[in-house]
């Protein structure tokens, strides 16, 4: 067991981009599927129905950040309702960012769906700035037609599994739409289920110093599947204002943490 060292410098946008870097195509062949969660130090992923309220600025600031290299935002419909989800989810400095790298200014946004319970008249399909896609199992689509063609007019409509949407087929459909990183914002159904199918290569978890108590939300629902359980290794702790930023890895990629800063037992801080 080792002690983190002593906290260190104030941390920039662009340092905080540097750490959080997706490993390039040869090293991590295939999608790359990052989870974005704030949590209780009790696992609760919402307070009052929503995440926001368990996160502070700081982890507001980051959470942008972490939009930045995405290819595509891949969030559950309950999420995009319960969050208010619309209009443009990167800022005009990530827009930038994302040019510069050759990346389209606003990522794809991918609504995962159950039932297709989704407005097409709201206000998250109005003020989209690139067409969102909506990804349901056959089933769903299948038992909703007029609901289906109605998403249809504002949005691609696509399915990736027959009874239920299946990560590896919603991994599949994705890659073929020319996506290599996959940003993943929940909620924790759909997370779980990315997560028992084994396919989550990053978490990127804000703990929050409170606890919450409460029936409300954990992390991981209760799920079974090859994927679970998993072990992720820490790539970096950051700390601001009592929260802790943690980066981990599946210990799949456990090469690519040689040069992780928290092995050699720095740490950073964006107070």
């Amino acid at each position: 067991m080792r002690r983190l060292a002593a906290v260190g410098p104030e941390l920039s946008d662009e340092d905080l981009l540097a750490l959080r870097r997706a490993p390039s195509p040869q090293d991590a062949p295939g999608p790359w599927v990052r989870a974005v969660f704030v949590s209780s130090l009790d696992g609760a992923t919402a307070l009052d129905g929503r995440s926001g309220t368990l996160g502070s600025p700081a982890d507001r600031r980051q959470f942008a950040l972490a939009r930045t290299d995405a290819d595509v935002i891949l969030v559950g419909a309950g999420t995009v309702r319960a969050e208010g989800y619309a209009g443009p989810l990167v800022d005009a400095a990530a827009r930038a960012r994302r040019a510069a790298r050759g990346l389209p200014e606003h990522p794809a946004v991918a609504v995962v769906t159950g039932s297709l319970d989704l407005d097409p008249d709201g206000e998250f399909f109005r003020a989209a700035p690139v067409r969102p896609w909506v990804i349901a199992s056959e089933r769903a689509v299948a038992a909703r037609p007029e609901r289906a063609a109605a998403l249809a007019e504002v949005a691609d409509v696509l399915t990736a599994g027959v009874r239920d949407v299946e990560p590896r087929e919603l991994l599949a459909l994705l890659a073929g739409r020319g996506v290599r990183v996959v940003h993943c914002e929940g909620g924790p159904t759909l997370f779980g289920a990315l997560a028992a199918a084994g396919a989550v290569d990053e978490l990127l978890l804000t703990l929050s110093s409170l606890l919450a108590g409460g029936a409300g939300p954990r992390l991981v629902p209760v799920v079974e599947g090859i994927g679970l359980p998993a072990r992720m290794l820490p790539h970096h702790v950051l700390t601001q204002d009592g929260d802790l930023y943690l980066r981990l890895l599946h210990e799949r990629h456990a090469a690519l943490l040689a040069d992780a800063p928290v092995l050699d037992g720095r740490a950073g801080t964006g107070r």
